[in-house]
Protein backbone atom coordinates (compact mmCIF):
# COMPACT_ATOMS: atom_id res chain seq x y z
CA UNK A 1 0.00 0.00 0.00
CA UNK A 2 1.06 3.25 -1.14
CA UNK A 3 1.90 5.67 2.00
CA UNK A 4 1.31 9.10 1.53
CA UNK A 5 3.66 11.87 3.10
CA UNK A 6 3.03 15.25 2.82
CA UNK A 7 5.64 15.73 -0.33
CA UNK A 8 3.50 13.36 -2.76
CA UNK A 9 0.25 15.34 -1.76
CA UNK A 10 1.75 18.43 -2.83
CA UNK A 11 2.71 16.72 -6.31
CA UNK A 12 -0.30 15.39 -6.42
CA UNK A 13 -2.55 18.52 -5.48
CA UNK A 14 0.16 20.42 -7.99
CA UNK A 15 -1.09 18.35 -11.10
CA UNK A 16 -4.69 18.54 -10.21
CA UNK A 17 -3.96 22.05 -10.17
CA UNK A 18 -2.27 22.62 -13.83
CA UNK A 19 -5.06 20.05 -15.21
CA UNK A 20 -7.65 22.65 -13.95
CA UNK A 21 -5.77 25.62 -15.45
CA UNK A 22 -4.86 23.79 -18.59
CA UNK A 23 -8.64 22.49 -18.71
CA UNK A 24 -9.66 26.22 -19.28
CA UNK A 25 -6.92 27.40 -21.55
CA UNK A 26 -8.46 24.63 -23.47
CA UNK A 27 -12.11 25.77 -23.47
CA UNK A 28 -10.69 29.25 -24.49
CA UNK A 29 -8.77 28.23 -27.56
CA UNK A 30 -11.99 26.25 -28.56
CA UNK A 31 -14.97 28.53 -27.57
CA UNK A 32 -12.91 31.71 -28.12
CA UNK A 33 -14.10 33.41 -25.94
CA UNK A 34 -12.75 36.30 -23.35
CA UNK A 35 -14.42 34.90 -20.64
CA UNK A 36 -12.48 32.43 -18.98
CA UNK A 37 -10.88 33.17 -16.34
CA UNK A 38 -7.53 31.84 -14.08
CA UNK A 39 -5.44 32.84 -11.60
CA UNK A 40 -2.54 31.12 -9.86
CA UNK A 41 -2.23 31.40 -6.15
CA UNK A 42 -1.20 29.54 -2.64
CA UNK A 43 0.82 27.30 -5.23
CA UNK A 44 -2.22 26.02 -6.81
CA UNK A 45 -5.01 27.80 -9.26
CA UNK A 46 -8.44 29.01 -9.23
CA UNK A 47 -10.07 29.00 -12.49
CA UNK A 48 -13.82 29.78 -13.98
CA UNK A 49 -14.17 27.92 -17.30
CA UNK A 50 -17.75 28.90 -18.40
CA UNK A 51 -21.27 29.85 -16.39
CA UNK A 52 -21.83 26.17 -15.44
CA UNK A 53 -18.36 23.83 -15.56
CA UNK A 54 -17.29 21.41 -12.59
CA UNK A 55 -13.92 22.92 -13.80
CA UNK A 56 -14.94 26.23 -12.09
CA UNK A 57 -13.16 25.79 -8.76
CA UNK A 58 -9.95 26.56 -7.02
CA UNK A 59 -7.59 23.85 -6.21
CA UNK A 60 -4.10 22.46 -5.23
CA UNK A 61 -3.83 25.15 -2.53
CA UNK A 62 -2.47 24.24 1.26
CA UNK A 63 0.71 23.60 0.49
CA UNK A 64 2.34 27.11 0.08
CA UNK A 65 1.03 30.30 1.53
CA UNK A 66 -2.03 32.15 0.35
CA UNK A 67 -2.04 35.61 0.67
CA UNK A 68 -5.38 37.47 1.28
CA UNK A 69 -5.12 39.77 -1.82
CA UNK A 70 -4.62 37.65 -4.11
CA UNK A 71 -7.59 35.01 -2.44
CA UNK A 72 -9.92 38.69 -2.23
CA UNK A 73 -9.20 38.79 -5.94
CA UNK A 74 -10.04 35.34 -7.01
CA UNK A 75 -12.87 35.59 -4.70
CA UNK A 76 -14.63 39.24 -6.14
CA UNK A 77 -13.87 37.79 -9.66
CA UNK A 78 -16.26 34.81 -9.15
CA UNK A 79 -19.03 36.93 -7.23
CA UNK A 80 -18.91 39.36 -10.11
CA UNK A 81 -19.68 36.25 -12.47
CA UNK A 82 -22.39 35.00 -10.23
CA UNK A 83 -20.37 31.41 -10.01
CA UNK A 84 -19.86 29.78 -6.26
CA UNK A 85 -16.41 29.75 -5.76
CA UNK A 86 -15.68 25.88 -5.26
CA UNK A 87 -12.41 24.70 -3.27
CA UNK A 88 -11.10 21.60 -2.60
CA UNK A 89 -8.21 21.36 -0.55
CA UNK A 90 -6.30 18.35 0.65
CA UNK A 91 -6.73 16.82 4.23
CA UNK A 92 -2.88 17.15 4.31
CA UNK A 93 -2.77 20.70 3.29
CA UNK A 94 -2.11 23.13 6.19
CA UNK A 95 -4.67 23.13 8.69
CA UNK A 96 -4.33 26.53 8.41
CA UNK A 97 -6.03 27.12 5.05
CA UNK A 98 -9.49 25.39 6.67
CA UNK A 99 -9.58 28.01 9.18
CA UNK A 100 -8.86 30.60 6.69
CA UNK A 101 -11.49 29.63 4.34
CA UNK A 102 -14.62 29.01 7.44
CA UNK A 103 -13.40 32.43 8.39
CA UNK A 104 -14.21 34.07 4.80
CA UNK A 105 -17.37 32.43 4.34
CA UNK A 106 -16.36 28.78 2.80
CA UNK A 107 -18.89 26.69 3.90
CA UNK A 108 -18.30 22.45 4.25
CA UNK A 109 -20.07 20.91 1.10
CA UNK A 110 -18.54 17.22 1.02
CA UNK A 111 -15.12 14.92 -0.01
CA UNK A 112 -13.48 13.43 -2.60
CA UNK A 113 -11.29 10.79 -1.91
CA UNK A 114 -8.01 10.63 -4.12
CA UNK A 115 -6.47 7.07 -4.70
CA UNK A 116 -3.30 6.05 -6.03
CA UNK A 117 -1.31 3.40 -7.21
CA UNK A 118 2.96 2.68 -7.54
CA UNK A 119 3.34 1.97 -11.26
CA UNK A 120 6.93 0.68 -10.24
CA UNK A 121 5.34 -2.28 -8.21
CA UNK A 122 2.34 -3.20 -9.07
CA UNK A 123 0.95 -6.12 -10.76
CA UNK A 124 -0.96 -4.22 -13.24
CA UNK A 125 -4.86 -5.92 -14.14
CA UNK A 126 -5.26 -7.37 -17.64
CA UNK A 127 -8.55 -6.79 -20.50
CA UNK A 128 -10.89 -8.74 -19.74
CA UNK A 129 -12.06 -11.57 -22.23
CA UNK A 130 -14.32 -9.81 -25.21
CA UNK A 131 -13.11 -6.24 -24.48
CA UNK A 132 -11.02 -4.57 -26.53
CA UNK A 133 -9.41 -1.27 -26.04
CA UNK A 134 -7.53 1.42 -27.59
CA UNK A 135 -7.11 5.23 -27.69
CA UNK A 136 -9.86 7.11 -29.61
CA UNK A 137 -9.10 8.43 -33.09
CA UNK A 138 -9.44 12.02 -34.50
CA UNK A 139 -13.23 11.13 -36.41
CA UNK A 140 -14.58 9.03 -33.18
CA UNK A 141 -14.64 12.03 -30.88
CA UNK A 142 -18.48 12.19 -30.88
CA UNK A 143 -18.36 8.54 -30.25
CA UNK A 144 -16.21 9.06 -27.28
CA UNK A 145 -18.27 12.07 -25.91
CA UNK A 146 -21.78 10.21 -26.07
CA UNK A 147 -20.93 7.01 -24.46
CA UNK A 148 -19.45 8.52 -21.62
CA UNK A 149 -21.53 11.71 -20.95
CA UNK A 150 -24.29 8.78 -20.94
CA UNK A 151 -22.68 6.39 -18.48
CA UNK A 152 -22.00 9.29 -16.58
CA UNK A 153 -25.51 10.46 -16.16
CA UNK A 154 -26.71 6.74 -15.13
CA UNK A 155 -24.58 6.41 -11.76
CA UNK A 156 -24.73 3.31 -9.78
CA UNK A 157 -26.33 3.37 -6.36
CA UNK A 158 -24.39 3.03 -3.79
CA UNK A 159 -23.87 3.17 -0.23
CA UNK A 160 -22.21 6.75 0.30
CA UNK A 161 -23.00 10.04 0.23
CA UNK A 162 -24.86 11.94 -2.81
CA UNK A 163 -22.57 13.45 -5.00
CA UNK A 164 -21.34 17.31 -4.78
CA UNK A 165 -21.24 17.97 -8.62
CA UNK A 166 -24.41 17.31 -10.65
CA UNK A 167 -24.92 17.79 -14.33
CA UNK A 168 -26.87 17.98 -17.29
CA UNK A 169 -26.50 16.24 -20.59
CA UNK A 170 -25.97 19.87 -22.52
CA UNK A 171 -23.18 20.57 -19.87
CA UNK A 172 -21.52 17.21 -19.63
CA UNK A 173 -21.11 16.95 -23.42
CA UNK A 174 -19.64 20.42 -23.24
CA UNK A 175 -16.86 19.41 -20.73
CA UNK A 176 -16.20 16.37 -22.45
CA UNK A 177 -15.65 18.38 -25.79
CA UNK A 178 -13.86 20.59 -23.93
CA UNK A 179 -11.22 17.76 -22.33
CA UNK A 180 -10.99 16.76 -25.86
CA UNK A 181 -8.30 19.57 -26.36
CA UNK A 182 -6.42 19.62 -23.32
CA UNK A 183 -2.57 19.09 -23.69
CA UNK A 184 -1.59 15.90 -22.71
CA UNK A 185 -4.81 13.94 -22.39
CA UNK A 186 -5.63 11.01 -23.97
CA UNK A 187 -9.28 9.52 -24.82
CA UNK A 188 -9.73 5.79 -24.93
CA UNK A 189 -12.63 3.52 -26.49
CA UNK A 190 -13.98 0.25 -25.30
CA UNK A 191 -15.76 -1.96 -27.56
CA UNK A 192 -17.41 -5.54 -26.12
CA UNK A 193 -18.13 -7.98 -28.59
CA UNK A 194 -17.57 -5.11 -31.61
CA UNK A 195 -20.10 -2.37 -29.87
CA UNK A 196 -18.97 0.96 -28.18
CA UNK A 197 -19.08 -0.02 -24.76
CA UNK A 198 -17.18 2.74 -22.71
CA UNK A 199 -14.39 5.29 -22.30
CA UNK A 200 -12.05 6.63 -20.15
CA UNK A 201 -9.49 9.29 -20.41
CA UNK A 202 -5.88 9.71 -18.86
CA UNK A 203 -3.49 13.09 -18.56
CA UNK A 204 0.00 13.04 -17.35
CA UNK A 205 1.70 15.19 -16.13
CA UNK A 206 5.21 15.42 -14.18
CA UNK A 207 4.99 11.52 -14.09
CA UNK A 208 1.83 11.44 -12.96
CA UNK A 209 -0.95 9.49 -14.45
CA UNK A 210 -4.21 11.16 -14.38
CA UNK A 211 -7.31 8.90 -14.54
CA UNK A 212 -10.74 10.10 -15.73
CA UNK A 213 -14.13 10.23 -17.75
CA UNK A 214 -14.39 6.51 -17.19
CA UNK A 215 -17.84 5.72 -17.83
CA UNK A 216 -19.83 2.15 -18.74
CA UNK A 217 -22.84 2.04 -20.67
CA UNK A 218 -25.26 0.33 -18.21
CA UNK A 219 -26.20 -2.48 -20.46
CA UNK A 220 -22.32 -3.64 -20.45
CA UNK A 221 -21.49 -3.32 -16.78
CA UNK A 222 -20.29 -6.01 -14.39
CA UNK A 223 -18.70 -7.34 -17.77
CA UNK A 224 -15.16 -6.22 -17.34
CA UNK A 225 -15.40 -2.80 -19.02
CA UNK A 226 -13.84 -0.40 -16.64
CA UNK A 227 -10.85 -3.32 -15.34
CA UNK A 228 -10.03 -3.39 -19.21
CA UNK A 229 -10.25 0.99 -19.74
CA UNK A 230 -7.92 0.65 -16.23
CA UNK A 231 -5.90 -1.91 -17.06
CA UNK A 232 -4.91 -0.40 -20.54
CA UNK A 233 -4.16 3.15 -19.16
CA UNK A 234 -2.26 1.72 -16.14
CA UNK A 235 -0.11 -0.14 -18.97
CA UNK A 236 0.39 2.78 -20.77
CA UNK A 237 1.50 5.08 -18.14
CA UNK A 238 4.08 2.86 -16.90
CA UNK A 239 5.57 2.26 -20.09
CA UNK A 240 5.48 6.26 -20.57
CA UNK A 241 7.79 6.70 -17.20
CA UNK A 242 4.97 7.29 -14.75
CA UNK A 243 5.50 6.33 -11.51
CA UNK A 244 1.98 6.97 -9.74
CA UNK A 245 -1.91 6.84 -11.31
CA UNK A 246 -4.03 8.49 -9.13
CA UNK A 247 -7.89 8.51 -9.32
CA UNK A 248 -10.35 10.67 -7.67
CA UNK A 249 -13.73 9.37 -6.56
CA UNK A 250 -17.09 9.83 -4.41
CA UNK A 251 -16.29 8.88 -0.73
CA UNK A 252 -17.79 5.30 -1.32
CA UNK A 253 -18.57 4.68 -4.63
CA UNK A 254 -18.38 1.95 -6.54
CA UNK A 255 -15.79 3.41 -8.61
CA UNK A 256 -13.70 3.95 -5.59
CA UNK A 257 -14.43 0.12 -4.88
CA UNK A 258 -13.34 -0.66 -8.52
CA UNK A 259 -10.25 0.49 -8.43
CA UNK A 260 -9.43 -0.64 -4.70
CA UNK A 261 -9.82 -4.33 -5.89
CA UNK A 262 -6.99 -3.47 -8.44
CA UNK A 263 -4.60 -2.49 -5.53
CA UNK A 264 -5.13 1.64 -5.64
CA UNK A 265 -4.88 2.93 -2.35
CA UNK A 266 -6.53 5.57 -0.74
CA UNK A 267 -3.92 8.60 -0.55
CA UNK A 268 -6.09 11.18 1.43
CA UNK A 269 -9.33 13.29 0.94
CA UNK A 270 -10.00 16.57 -0.72
CA UNK A 271 -12.22 18.52 1.40
CA UNK A 272 -15.07 20.79 -0.57
CA UNK A 273 -15.94 24.06 0.80
CA UNK A 274 -17.83 26.40 -1.29
CA UNK A 275 -18.19 30.07 -0.66
CA UNK A 276 -21.95 31.51 -1.87
CA UNK A 277 -22.29 33.71 -5.29
CA UNK A 278 -24.57 35.72 -2.79
CA UNK A 279 -23.02 38.59 -1.42
CA UNK A 280 -23.02 38.53 2.51
CA UNK A 281 -21.20 39.97 5.03
CA UNK A 282 -19.12 38.84 7.47
CA UNK A 283 -15.41 39.98 9.18
CA UNK A 284 -13.71 38.74 6.73
CA UNK A 285 -15.21 40.79 3.63
CA UNK A 286 -14.14 44.05 5.42
CA UNK A 287 -11.00 44.11 4.15
CA UNK A 288 -12.35 43.97 0.44
CA UNK A 289 -14.71 47.09 0.63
Amino acid sequence: MLFTPGTLAKRLEIAESTLVEAFARAVERRRGTADVYISRLGGGAAVIASPISPFNKMAGIGFESLEEQPLAEVEREFRARGVALRAEVSTLADPEIFKTLAARGYVLSGFENVLGLDLRTARLPDVSPGVVVRRTADDEGADWIRVVTTGFLHPDEFDGPPSTEVLDRSPLEDVFADAWHVPGMSMYLAHRDGVVAGGASMRISGGVAQLSGAATLVEHRRHGVQTSLLATRLREAAAQGCDIAVVTTEPGSKSQQNVQRQGFSLLYARAVMVRSAEPSFSASDVGER
